[in-house]
């Protein structure tokens, strides 16, 4: 238990997993405070956020990557010894001003690789095999018996899978594609090391290759200024007519415009897409493809993966009450100084 010096003021901004919820109460203890946004479908606006950290004197942020953490929030709250962010990505955090202030900044990284791994699977089988569109097909009674045109899709086995991005989430796409029998093309500025490459049948290429030769492209690269639009009208254009783009990556890393002409005009045959470029808001052209399957961001969720997220960042939250440094930060250098 941390002592009475450093007496725990936690926010969180939205309702997380019990389990971390309890493991916070556990530490904070009677003396401390854990705050919770009561209205688990609530986001708080930027405005909010700010209001209700002036009003707490909190010395722990336990945020989501929903939450823009910015000057003006950290202004807010001179107390803060912590912004723990319940993502693995952190694109919604200042980097740069959270370090300045000495504060460290954590994610929750390699719990969810497998989960997320599973899911741009998911959408790759449902976006080439049609299983959507199908099944409203059939719930609006419009199936009359088999025929050998209906609902025809794509195969998997046997093509070519395009990685963009070859870190953790990536390789694991990779791995699963070996059970199908895929050859795997990665675009990353790292190289992965031979046996790597030989284990997951894959070969590093440059983008334009990689996106010419692609059966299904797979983005699983981070999101920060380089990779803003990284696909947008010219890189889909390079794109089979028969390919598939999937993205659980971020929504920005694709031109969601683009997209949208790429698919109503046949450029490309499909989309599958867990992220989208404005969230929670999604183009409407996307809303009337029946080429595109669209999902309200949900490759992480499955309870295992949740649970394990919201306790890494909890214990991030704790680890820095015990005078330690926390798992995960994101700016180590802080802990340099």
């Amino acid at each position: 238990m941390p002592d009475q010096a450093q007496t725990m003021r936690v926010l969180m901004t939205q309702r997380v997993p019990e389990v971390a919820i309890e493991r916070l109460r556990e530490v904070v203890g009677p003396d401390g405070t854990l705050d919770i946004n009561p209205d688990p479908d609530l986001i708080w606006t930027k405005e909010e956020l700010i209001e209700r950290l002036r009003g707490g004197n909190y010395n722990a942020l336990y945020c989501l990557l929903t939450n823009r953490i910015d000057a003006d929030v950290l202004d807010a709250a001179p107390e803060l010894k912590i912004v723990a962010n319940m993502a693995v990505g952190y694109n919604n955090i200042d980097v740069a001003e959270v370090t300045q202030r000495g504060i460290p900044a954590t994610n929750t990284p390699g719990v969810l690789t497998d989960t997320t791994a599973d899911f741009a699977w998911a959408l790759l089988m449902s976006a080439a095999r049609r299983v959507p569109e199908a099944e409203r097909f059939l719930r609006a009674g419009k199936f009359h018996g088999w025929g050998p045109l209906m609902m025809v899709g794509q195969d998997v086995h046997g093509k070519t899978l395009g990685i963009i991005g070859f870190g953790r989430i990536g390789r694991a796409v990779a791995k699963r594609a070996t059970g199908f029998d895929m050859q795997v093309l990665y675009y990353d500025r790292s190289p992965a090391d031979e046996q790597t490459e030989r284990e997951l049948n894959a070969r590093l290429v440059p983008m334009d290759e990689l996106l010419e030769q692609s059966d299904y492209v797979s983005i699983h690269t981070d999101y920060n200024p380089e990779t803003h639009h990284l696909i947008a009208a010219p890189e889909l254009a390079r794109m089979k007519s028969t390919a598939y783009l999937i993205n659980t990556a971020r929504g920005a890393i694709v031109h969601e415009a683009a997209l949208v002409e790429a698919l109503k005009s046949g450029q490309i045959a499909g989309a599958g897409l867990d992220v989208f470029e404005n969230e929670p808001e999604v183009h409407p052209g996307l809303l009337e493809l029946e080429n595109a399957v669209i999902v309200p961001h949900i490759a992480s969720a499955s309870l295992d993966t949740r649970n394990a997220m919201a306790m890494m960042a909890a214990e991030s939250i704790i680890a820095v009450f015990n005078g330690e440094k926390p798992p995960n930060v994101v700016n180590p250098e802080i802990y340099e100084k």
